[in-house]
């Protein structure tokens, strides 16, 4: 998700959007461990993304 699309998000979706994120990086993370996961990739975009939100979400308060 861009920066321009967070940054209209209201606080509540940026928290929920946070817990889906979050879910997902553990999905990845229990795929990688377990030798199914192929794009490696996703676990360093999740992270990023993660990281958005996050600072999205200081920059509301």
């Amino acid at each position: 998700m861009e920066l321009k699309e967070l940054r209209q998000k209201s606080a509540a979706e940026l928290a929920a959007h946070l817990v889906d994120l979050h879910k997902e990086q553990f999905s990845l993370r229990m795929q990688k461990t377990t030798g199914q996961l192929s794009a490696t990739h996703q676990i360093r975009r999740v992270r990023r993304e993660i990281a958005r939100v996050n600072t999205v979400l200081v920059g509301k308060k």
